[in-house]
Parts: C-alpha cells; structure tokens; sequence
C-alpha cells in the first residue's frame, strides 16, 4: 500500500468526520438539545477542516502527492 493511497484514505474520513460532526450540529439545534451544545461539534468540524488542509499542505511539500499542473 503506497504513502500516497494512506494519505487519501485519511482524508476521506476525515471529510466523513466532519460530514458526521455537521449532521449532529444540525441534530442539536432542531431538537433543541441542551445537554451537548451544537458549539462542540461545530467546533469540531473547524478543527477538523483546518486539519485537512494543514495535512493537504505539508504532504504537497514533502512531494507525496502533487497538484494537477493544468486546473481547467
């Protein structure tokens, strides 16, 4: 199994994970659920996002996957 195939796997639940972290946030606020604020799991979903994007970065850096040279 390639670094690079790890890496996309990864990604993919992390998307899952914060798909999963909005659809709770959207759960608390309709029900109105006081007990777990929908500031957690929003919060989370920002972590998360930001994590992406800083795993993005530092593997196109390091080479391990790179950008379509031609995006259009």
């Amino acid at each position: 199994m390639s670094v690079s195939f790890f890496f996309k796997v990864i990604l993919v639940l992390l998307l899952l994970f914060i798909i999963f972290n909005l659809g709770r946030a959207l759960w608390s606020m309709v029900r109105g659920d006081s007990s777990v604020p929908m500031s957690r799991f929003l919060g989370r979903r920002v972590l998360f996002s930001a994590l992406v994007v800083i795993l993005l970065l530092l593997v196109l850096a390091l080479g391990i996957i790179s950008p379509n040279p031609r995006p259009y």
